[in-house]
């Protein structure tokens, strides 16, 4: 249900959810809403002369809250002087400067451009021993404690509902410490280290108790494949299997999610059952194409008592009977449908695509088409791959090919010439 919004509206409360939830239509729109929310407990503290405590991520969601905070520091005038920052979690056994050290991220996305007392900075020490990290765990809640508690904590949330790296059946009353990561959370980090295999195993994480001790917390969720997880989450009962459910029993817990992550929610897909609703041609369409999926027909095969029994009486009683409805939706359809999608008369096209091979994956169909009908089409490809390839997997291959044109008589002297010049560039790289 993607609700007009601007970042000075805040659009209704997204009804059917145990959690207040609220849908923005955009990123960018989410960032802007959370960023104000932020910003007024900053302003608010400040006009008291106190220290406004905030919980902070990582990860692709909260870059565009970031990224809106800092235009607040130099356009307006936001003062992060006496902002006191805890990081949710960070890695085990990553140095602070790695690539993918959350201490390097906070700097780069946030930190170095507003400023927050390095002194008033706390992320999780992951260089730390294993022998040291329960003393730095239980300092590290200390600190949060003397601090005066977190006034407001941002959260994203992983695909198996995890919160921080509270994985799945995490203890609800935990405190900061060292934790395994689930399987999927690695395999979901694998792009960040290059391979599944380079992802620690373990990090350190702020725990559910300490969580649920900040007076407000903000979730949010951007993308649609994060759709299934958020409606689990704000729809489905408290579950250890899922613990952001646990937030549903938060006295201020709000979820801020734009359109593509609402789109599995009840108020998306099925509005009618949560009471009226006007019944606009996309509702219908939506409808009527739900209708098609849930009881196995084809559209036009659709009757009366496919919407009775399944809560459309308000959609047949006002446009019905069942077989205009179904027609009515089929000729829209139809109607979708091009069969020149770059017209008849002849042009020059050019295809942007992200990676080899996302042209033909994602629409390789309209490509021939374009060709048929005579078009002049190229495809520019925005990336070659090469960098996801580890050196060591180079050299190995442009070894193998060595050996092989050796035990062939292949062109060896040509062979022997490649592999000494990407010898020599991995060496001098």
């Amino acid at each position: 249900m993607p609700i007009a919004s601007s970042s000075s509206i805040k659009p209704p409360k997204t009804p059917g959810t145990h959690l207040p939830t609220y849908i923005f239509d955009t990123p960018d729109d989410v960032a802007r809403h959370v960023a104000q929310i932020v910003a007024g407990v900053i302003r608010e503290r400040n006009a008291r002369g106190q220290n406004a405590v905030l919980g902070l991520p990582t990860g692709s969601t909260p870059v565009g809250v970031y990224r809106e905070l800092a235009r607040m520091y130099r356009e307006e005038g936001l003062d992060f002087s006496q902002v006191i920052t805890f990081n949710l979690d960070e890695y085990f056994g990553l140095a602070s400067d790695a690539l993918q050290s959350y201490h390097r991220w906070m700097q780069e996305h946030f930190f170095r451009h507003v400023n927050v007392p390095e002194g008033n900075i706390h992320i999780p020490d992951g260089t730390l021993t294993s022998e040291a990290i329960e003393a730095h765990c239980r300092e590290y809640e200390q600190e949060i404690e003397r601090a005066g508690g977190i006034d407001i904590l941002l959260l994203g949330i992983g695909g198996n509902g995890h919160i921080g790296f509270n994985e799945p059946f995490s203890p609800k009353g935990g405190r900061t410490r060292l934790c395994v990561l689930d399987p999927l959370t690695r395999r979901a980090a694998a792009s960040d280290f290059f391979s599944e295999a380079n992802v620690p195993q373990q990090a350190i994480t702020m725990g559910l108790g300490t969580i649920f001790e900040a007076r407000k917390i903000l979730l949010m969720a951007l993308g649609e494949h994060k759709a299934d997880i958020i409606r689990e989450a704000a729809e489905g009962p408290i579950s250890p299997r899922v613990p952001a459910s646990y937030l549903q029993e938060h006295s201020d817990a709000t979820v801020i999610i734009d359109a593509a992550a609402a789109q599995d929610l009840t108020a998306s897909v099925t509005p009618w059952v949560l009471g009226r609703v006007e019944f606009t041609d996309p509702l219908i369409k939506r409808a009527c194409i739900w209708l098609a999926e849930k009881t196995g027909k084809a559209l036009l095969k659709l009757t009366d008592d496919d919407f009775l029994n399944h809560n459309l009486h308000q959609l047949l009683r006002h446009h019905g009977p069942a077989q205009k409805i179904a027609h009515r939706v089929f000729r829209w359809l139809m109607d979708t449908i091009e069969y020149h999608p770059a017209g008849k008369e002849k042009k020059r096209i050019i295809c942007f695509s992200p990676h080899p091979d996302d042209d033909v994956i994602s629409m390789g169909g309209t490509l021939i088409r374009l060709v048929e009908d005579g078009h002049e089409a190229h495809i520019a490809y925005m990336t070659s791959g090469n960098i996801a390839v580890f050196d060591h997997d180079a050299w190995r291959f442009i070894d193998y090919a060595a050996a092989f044109n050796r035990l062939f008589a292949i062109d060896t002297e040509h062979t022997d010439c490649v592999k000494d010049r990407v010898q020599e560039f991995l060496r001098t790289k």
